[in-house]
């Protein structure tokens, strides 16, 4: 979660001034290579990817207090009880299956869900943790050696997906960090954003879209039911279908949870959202240039539900459910964890109230924040789309 507020962005250190150069000489390198444009999704692959150097490549801390942003699991331990309650709900009826988390940050989810399903005695026999980031993956061993020592040997950190998959999948904050092509409707036709170098720096670049964008941006404007205004720019993600389809090739019996702020596709592209949804973050501070910062700003676009129910559909999964956070949280009982015990101090209580706010408020994460399940195999009535299930809006 962005829990930012827009001020103006803060001077870079020296180090990262550095680093950032660094990975701006490799863009413009590839740039060069290329003749001299690369696609947005190129360049954003680059900025958050490239070994070494990309924002989830490198070193700096990027999560919490001390990063650029915040994420429900470090507002609060409700968020992963929950989802725990979930996991237990799915792994009843998938006997010997696993958890497989995606880019898991911090490793505080995996050590909260770890030690919810634990105190319930509902430990699986493994927890999968896929980590594109040699650094994240050490922190998040460190920080599960400190506090699970005892669990250990039932988590292990995978480089790819597993060829084969039972249990439940959970990714929270991974959609949006997926790289996007982003487009712009210039009278009739129909362009693609790309990015430069001119001039000693970085700069935007339109040129005709390529036919497999361009063809989505004309469905798009079929289900809207009118085209696009002229300027009108926005993203859609091409990778998504083949993504969801690796999962769902892997997982042979499970349900996949996805957590990202995001809309539904008739929301997602409403005229009133012109520029785009891309957003950044620095040191808790967010705007949406993705062309500065380079290397040491987080970079993500919203979420296109309809995009992720219909990847999963055509991939032979099916919508379990798609609701708010806030929905999704009641449903899986967070009022439980919420209730006093004798031991409790007032502090305590107070804390954790408003850390329930933060995470169910429409005015924080509650309502921008949506969960979508897709499930392969399972039947199941899942309890996180119990209260308010929304997915006939998809």
């Amino acid at each position: 979660m962005r829990l930012s507020v827009p001020l103006p962005l803060p001077a870079l250190t020296p180090d990262e001034s550095a680093h950032s150069d660094r990975l701006v000489a490799r863009i413009c390198d590839a740039i060069e290579a290329a003749g001299g444009w690369i696609s947005f999704e190129r360049f954003m692959e680059m900025a958050l990817y490239e070994p070494g150097l990309g924002y989830y490549s490198a070193g700096a801390t990027k999560l919490g207090s001390d990063g650029d942003f915040v994420t429900a699991p470090e507002i609060s331990p409700l968020f992963s009880r929950c989802l725990a309650n979930q996991c237990v709900q799915v792994l009843d009826s998938i006997p010997g299956g696993a958890i497989l988390e995606l880019g898991a940050g911090s490793g505080v989810m995996a050590a909260d869900v770890l030690s919810e399903l634990d105190r319930q005695q509902k430990i699986p026999e493994r927890y999968l943790i896929l980590e594109v980031s040699a650094d994240l993956r050490e922190r998040q061993r460190a920080l599960l050696q400190r506090r699970l020592p005892h669990l250990m040997d039932r988590i292990d950190w995978l480089d790819r997906l597993p060829d084969q998959f039972r249990g439940v999948l959970l990714a929270n904050e991974v959609l949006d960090a997926l790289p996007v092509q982003r487009f712009r409707i210039r009278g009739s036709l129909v362009n693609q954003l790309g990015v430069t170098w001119q001039l000693g720096r970085l700069d935007w670049s339109e040129v005709h879209a390529e036919p497999a964008l361009e063809a989505v941006v004309r469905e798009i404007e079929l289900n809207l039911g009118e085209p696009f205004a002229d300027g009108y720019t926005s993203e859609f993600n091409l990778r998504l279908q083949p993504w969801i389809a690796g999962i769902a090739a892997a997982m042979s019996e499970g349900v996949a949870l996805f957590i990202d702020y995001g809309l539904p596709r008739r929301q997602f592209y409403s005229a009133s959202r012109r520029e785009g949804t891309m957003l950044c973050h620095f040191r808790h501070r967010f705007h949406d240039d993705p062309l500065v910062n380079v290397g040491v700003q987080d970079i993500g676009a919203w979420v296109d539900f309809t995009s992720v129910a219909e990847a999963g559909v055509a991939a032979g999964m099916s919508v379990a459910g798609y609701t708010t956070q806030a929905h999704f949280l009641i449903g899986n009982g967070i009022e439980q964890f919420l209730a006093p015990k004798e031991d409790d101090e007032l502090a305590s209580r107070l804390q954790q109230a408003r850390q329930a706010m933060l995470l169910t408020l429409p005015g924080e994460m509650g309502e921008r924040f949506k969960v979508i399940g897709l499930a392969k195999g399972v039947e199941l009535p899942l309890r996180g789309f119990s209260v308010r299930d929304l997915a006939a809006s998809l």
